[in-house]
């Protein structure tokens, strides 16, 4: 018998709880995105401190539970990365052994001349950078030039911005594509994103939700795909249809910010009795961590812990409810980029046993096999499951 009837997870993107074991080997020695977030001031997030999420990190003390009201761990990542997708997908079961390529000095010339030919515009950029910095660099002449702005980061993806009024989203959407057919499919690139923003000069440039992912699809089959097999339902929200790629998602939505994802999460638990909403929290990455704003990122972790009684009052008997993330993104970081750390394991329901310590995962593909086992559509290819635990 299915023990829980339905499956709420909230990834928050970029929410690591501390360096991951490899962490050196990424650069990465001594990160903490929540831990640091907390040190930096007073954070008020008493329900997210309920839940357990400051018995996670490793670097302070001050948001620890006696006796958290569900059960609460951490995990570590098993592929070699710390992208989005890579994260995402070994969360639903599917480990990724080799690394995607990274540009960090930009682009061969080969490539950019190859889609430069492909869509019939010269780029401007062409090197990593922050996404808020190139366009007050380079937006004025992109906005005089119509040229669109390439740039890249330390992970595995091709970034394209284009102001609305200069070239429309769909257009840009039909750029982005071609970018992926020559910078996935022949350069080993992971994700092509496309970044439309709006403004009337660098001072206002403001990136906005017309955002679009377009990654590679997962190189095997996940928990949702055997989850479409078996007929559940699977609704994504936010970018979680992007990362996908459509796959094993029989209805999505993309969101306009955390609140809108949270609103959404909601809708979507009025509708769906059965089978997995899977959430994408998109600022905590996008707005706070790339851009090292660590004031920003407490904001939001406030007023993501406002809603969670939202989520839990709208939990029914046979659900559960489980807060994770797919990498670190440490905004006091000394660089802009992803963190190699563990990630937060929340779960919470009326059948959950409160206080249960899960530990410390060696694999993000945990969750993706305790909901496996769950709805009987396992064993997946990897991961452990901590059903019989919770």
């Amino acid at each position: 018998m299915t023990r829980f009837r339905r499956a709420v997870v909230v990834v928050c993107d970029g929410l690591g709880v501390g360096e991951a074991p490899d962490a050196e080997a990424f650069g990465d020695t001594g990160s903490d995105t929540l831990g640091h977030v907390l040190a930096a001031r007073a954070v008020r997030i008493p329900n997210l401190t309920a839940l357990g999420l400051g018995n996670l990190t490793p670097t302070f003390a001050g948001a620890r539970h006696p006796r958290p009201d569900g059960a609460f761990g951490k995990m570590a990542e098993r592929s070699a990365g710390k992208d989005t997708a890579t994260g995402h997908w070994e969360m639903t079961g599917l480990v990724t052994p080799t690394p995607f390529k990274t540009y960090p000095g930009g682009f061969p010339t080969a490539l950019v001349s190859a889609f430069e030919a492909r869509v019939g515009r010269k780029v401007l950029g062409n090197r990593a950078a922050s996404g808020t910095e190139i366009l007050k660099e380079l937006g004025e002449e992109h906005v005089r030039t119509g040229r669109p702005i390439l740039y890249t980061s330390g992970d595995s993806v091709f970034q394209v911005a284009a102001h609305e009024d200069v070239i429309p989203v769909d257009e840009l959407y039909r750029i982005c594509r071609a970018g992926y057919a020559i910078a996935c499919l022949e350069w080993g690139v992971c994700r092509v994103i496309a970044r439309p923003f709006v403004g009337t000069g660098a001072a206002d440039f403001k990136r906005t939700h017309n955002r679009r992912d377009f990654p590679v699809p997962p190189h095997g089959e996940t928990l949702l795909d055997n989850l479409a097999k078996a007929g559940y339902p699977v609704f994504g929200v936010g970018k979680i249809e992007d990362i996908f790629t459509g796959r094993g998602i029989s209805a999505a939505v993309h969101t306009k910010s955390d609140s809108d994802g949270v609103d959404q999460t909601l809708a979507a638990m009025e509708r769906i009795d059965r089978g997995l909403i899977f959430t994408n929290l998109v600022d905590f990455d996008t707005l706070y961590g790339h851009r090292n704003d660590v004031d920003g990122y407490a904001r939001n972790l406030e007023a993501l812990d406002a809603r969670v009684p939202e989520i839990l009052g709208a939990l029914r008997e046979d659900d559960v409810f489980l807060v994770t993330a797919d990498h670190g993104c440490d905004p006091s970081d000394v660089s802009t980029d992803h963190t190699r750390e563990h990630v937060p394991l929340l779960v919470r329901g009326p059948r959950v046993r409160p206080g249960t310590d899960l530990g410390v995962r060696p694999s993000f593909a945990d969750l993706g096999q305790t909901l496996a086992e769950n709805f009987a559509v396992g064993p997946l290819a990897a991961g452990t499951s901590f059903l019989s635990e919770l």
